[in-house]
């Protein structure tokens, strides 16, 4: 779980971040949950657009991702995700 100090420094780092996935009217589907995990492994932070055409609550959408990534949410902002991942190979980011 993340603190709110370490929330506040990854909304910080990740306002320079153009959102890499867009949910739409399919929501949240395996392959999606896959190649943002591939992602997160990656870059440990990322955000997720969600389209006006998505059905499903901001919130819903957010939390079907965290269940299937076991990523951590930094912030529902909008129609934007930020999500957070501790990467395993590709270390980056020193939270405080």
């Amino acid at each position: 779980m993340l603190t709110s100090k370490q929330k506040k420094y990854l909304r910080a780092a990740s306002h320079n971040i153009q959102p890499i996935f867009q949910v739409g009217k399919a929501g949240v589907n395996e392959n999606m949950t896959t190649q943002i995990n591939e992602a997160l492994e990656k870059r440990e932070l990322i955000k997720v657009s969600i389209l006006q055409n998505c059905f499903e609550d901001n919130h819903t959408v957010a939390n079907e991702i965290v269940e299937a990534t076991d990523a951590h949410i930094v912030q529902v902002i909008g129609n934007t995700i930020i999500l957070y991942k501790e990467s395993e190979e590709n270390k980056e980011i020193d939270l405080p």
